[in-house]
């Protein structure tokens, strides 16, 4: 067989590369096989992928496709010979892959039965049949009397038609039974089983076939189907005898075996489409279903069929062989669904860790971004603070130069006062004299622009500043009694002191100043 290093990459076309590359990822092929395979099929890796799993036998649209690539490339097919040596035969041929093998079970079909659908006939049809359905009911009555008595003669004595008739109305089965919800049918079934068979040790499924079917494919379980006719001569003796057998009841019961039991009664609709689709030509009926990787990741298949009566070892045996031969490979899907899970749960961590280390990340950036954005606000905030002061400083030292050169000159009598300053001011004692029409505002200008009046810097063209409310740091009051002077236009000092008097100025805190 050529190896890989027959085959030199250089020499194919970049897109002949990227379809190698992709047909050994898509079939694990290794290049020395996958390199004729493609060739033969003119590079198409649509056609070289059908030829591989072998769908040609299937569809023949693809058939006539590879029979194009086949004559394109001067191929013939080999005639089939049979070859003593199964090995030597799968290998005959270089460049031909092995197909995959066809199915060797037949499908196990999911059967979901049609809804209940009631009908209701109209009232006036209701009334104008009543008497012909008391008249069934009474005529139904009086021949499961008259029936019960003739159970006891020996069958040779009955006709055929009586003979049918008779143990259909005796076991209180039709085959026009009413249709209801699988999950009804489940529980009748498993009602009348009781009733006829009495206590038993078997668990029956307590659900419809379709719900039966996906609980094994889920749970990677066996699937045995029970499927009874009371018609039947057989069906008695085989649930006595054989199904309700203590070592039977023991081994489909038994855990290790995986198996979930469904029972149905072929006069129920659901249990009558089981039998049809699964192809039941004859009663009691068991087959055994179950997952078969190996012919698809998710085909339930029929493993063995167990028809007709049989002894109990005979059943067990069968039951047993197939458990045998396929539950290997369910515990391979058990551990690769394991495996699975084991990653799954494995990222899902990953991810968690991920997503937490990231929202503390984010969280540490967006505390961050926060904190430099509040000192940003924060210095931006006590600029505009600083230029604002800076701006009001300026505005209160303008309106000083303003007021200083409004103050009235001391006259030579009038309103004598003793002022102490503020401590802002010096702290010392002034002594002045003030008209007596000077107003408490104008004592209170005085003590703003005092150091200014001593300097003589007294600028009488200095306007007013707009806009601007000057506000006084400091408080005047009478020595004795303790009494505050508000900074008043209107209010003379003849009017509030009198002749002369002794004040103080005590600086305020800018909440007070407020």
């Amino acid at each position: 067989m050529a190896t890989e290093a027959d085959f030199d990459l250089n020499q194919l076309e970049p897109s002949q590369q990227e379809t190698l590359q992709q047909f050994m990822e898509v079939t694990g092929q290794e290049m020395q096989d996958a390199v004729p395979l493609l060739q033969r099929s003119r590079w198409d890796i649509q056609t070289a992928i059908s030829r591989f799993f072998g769908d040609e036998e299937r569809d023949p649209e693809i058939q006539r496709l590879l029979a194009e690539a086949d004559a394109a490339q001067g191929y013939m097919p080999r005639p089939e010979a049979r070859l003593e040596n199964l090995q030597e035969s799968l290998y005959a041929a270089d460049s031909v892959p092995l197909r995959a093998a066809r199915p060797t079970t037949d499908p196990a079909p999911r059967v979901v039965p049609p809804p209940p659908v009631t009908y209701r006939l109209p009232f006036l049809l209701t009334v104008i049949f009543a008497p012909f359905r008391l008249g069934y009911a009474l005529l139904r009555g009086v021949w499961g009397i008259l029936s019960y008595p003739l159970s006891f003669l020996p069958q040779s004595l009955w006709p055929f038609a009586v003979n049918s008739s008779i143990r259909m109305g005796l076991r209180g089965t039709s085959s026009a039974r009413r249709v209801v919800l699988p999950k009804e049918t489940a529980e009748r079934f498993r009602r009348e089983f009781e009733e006829e068979y009495g206590a038993h040790g078997l668990t029956f499924f307590e659900g419809g076939h379709a719900q039966a079917l996906d609980a094994a494919k889920r749970d990677l379980n066996f699937l045995l189907i029970v499927l009874i006719s009371p018609e039947h001569d057989d069906t008695s003796s085989f649930v006595r005898d054989t199904l309700l057998a203590p070592e039977v009841v023991a081994f489909i019961s038994n855990p290790a075996h995986n198996i979930i039991l469904w029972g149905g009664n072929v006069l129920d609709p659901e249990a009558y489409q089981v039998a049809t689709e699964y192809m039941c030509n004859k009663y009691p009926f068991s087959c055994l279903a179950c997952l078969t990787p190996k012919e698809g990741s998710s085909r339930m298949g029929i493993v063995k069929r167990l028809i007709g009566p049989m002894e109990p070892d005979t059943y067990i045996a069968g039951l047993h062989s197939a458990i045998s031969k396929y539950s290997p490979d369910l515990d391979g899907v058990r551990a690769e669904r394991a495996a699975q899970a084991v990653a799954r749960n494995l990222r899902s961590e990953q991810d968690s860790a991920y997503e937490r280390s990231l929202a503390l990340d984010q969280e540490r950036s967006r505390k961050k971004r926060e904190a430099a954005a509040a000192a940003a606000a924060a210095e931006k905030k006590a600029l505009e603070a600083a230029q604002a002061a800076a701006r009001q400083e300026e505005l209160r030292q303008q309106w000083r130069k303003w007021r200083a050169a409004k103050v009235p000159a001391q006259p030579a009598a009038g309103v004598r006062i003793a002022l102490h300053m503020p401590l802002s001011a010096g702290g010392h004692r002034v002594m002045r004299f003030f008209a007596a029409e000077s107003t408490l505002e104008d004592i209170y200008a005085f003590v703003e622009c005092y150091d200014l009046l001593q300097e003589d810097v007294v600028d009488e063209k200095k306007d007013k500043p707009e806009s601007y409310e000057h506000k006084y740091r400091f408080q005047i009051s009478n020595f004795v009694p303790r009494e505050k002077l508000e900074p008043s236009t209107t209010t003379t000092l003849g009017e509030a002191i009198g002749r002369g008097g002794n004040l103080i100025a005590e600086d305020l805190d800018d909440e007070d100043v407020d």
